[in-house]
C-alpha cells in the first residue's frame, strides 16, 4: 500500500507538470511538425458527410453551421479565433446555441480526463439544442499506447506523456459514452476502428486503433415536455 501510495504521489507531480506547461510543449510540437502530422481528413466526408449536408437539417436554406478551425479559412465564411476550450468562454466569440455540429478529431485526448467535462460543458452552450458532435480519437490499446506503457510514461488512468512532452489519453467507448451521457448528451453511434501498419524497414506491424462516436444534444427542456404531456 506503501508503494502505491508513493507512486500515486509521484504521477500526481508530474501531472500537475505537464498540464501547466501545456502550451509550451503543443506550441513545440506544432513549430516542428507544422501541418505534416494529422493528414489531410477525407474521411470525414465518406464517414459523416450528411452531417455537414445544409440539406440534411436546413430545409429553409440556412447554411449549416461547424465548430471547427482550418489554416485556409476564408474570411467571408469562416469567424477564426483562437481559443482555450477549457478556460475561454466559447459563447464570446460564437453565439449561444447557434452551432449545428462540432467535430473533435484527436483534440480531447490532448487534454487531462479532468477537464473534458469543462471542455463538454463549453461545447454544449453554443451547440443547437438537436446539434451534434462527432469524434475522432485514439482508442485503448493501440500501438501508441502499449509504447508508451512499456516505457513507463503513464501519468494517469489511460493519460500518457510522450517524450515531446505532449499527453495523449486512450479511450475506451464505456469512457467516452459515459462522459457524454454525464455533460447531456445521447449516443447516436460509437465504434472502435482497427487497422494493421506493416513498417517494412523497421520490420514491425502496428495495431492502430482509433474510436469514432457521434453525440447529439439532449434537449432536456423538450424531453421534459413530452414526459408532462404523456402523463
Amino acid at each position: 500500500m506503501g508503494v502505491w501510495l508513493q507512486l500515486t504521489g509521484e504521477r500526481e507531480t508530474v501531472w500537475k507538470h505537464y498540464q501547466s506547461k501545456a502550451k509550451k510543449y503543443w506550441d513545440g510540437f506544432y513549430k516542428r511538425h507544422k501541418n505534416k502530422f494529422f493528414k489531410d481528413r477525407h474521411y470525414l466526408e465518406k464517414d459523416w458527410g450528411n452531417y455537414f449536408s445544409d440539406d440534411s437539417c436546413c430545409p429553409n436554406g440556412n447554411p449549416k453551421v461547424v465548430l471547427e478551425s482550418h489554416s485556409e479559412f476564408r474570411e467571408e465564411r469562416v469567424n477564426a479565433f483562437v481559443c482555450n476550450v477549457v478556460n475561454d468562454d466559447l459563447s464570446r466569440n460564437v453565439n449561444p446555441s447557434s452551432v449545428d455540429v462540432v467535430t473533435l478529431i484527436f483534440m480531447l485526448s490532448a487534454v487531462s480526463p479532468k477537464k473534458m467535462p469543462l471542455i463538454l460543458q463549453n461545447i454544449k452552450a453554443v451547440l443547437k439544442p438537436d446539434g451534434y458532435i462527432l469524434v475522432c480519437d485514439y482508442a485503448i490499446g493501440d500501438f501508441a499506447q502499449v509504447k508508451l506503457l512499456d516505457r513507463n510514461q503513464m501519468i494517469g488512468d489511460s493519460f500518457y506523456v510522450r517524450g515531446d512532452g505532449t499527453c495523449s489519453f486512450y479511450f475506451s467507448e464505456d469512457f467516452l459514452s459515459t462522459l457524454f451521457l454525464e455533460a447531456g448528451f445521447s449516443t447516436v453511434d460509437i465504434n472502435i476502428h482497427l487497422k494493421q501498419i506493416k513498417n517494412r524497414s523497421r520490420d514491425i506491424t502496428m495495431n492502430r486503433r482509433w474510436i469514432r462516436a457521434i453525440f447529439n444534444n439532449v434537449n432536456k427542456h423538450l424531453s421534459l415536455s413530452c414526459s408532462n404531456s404523456r402523463s
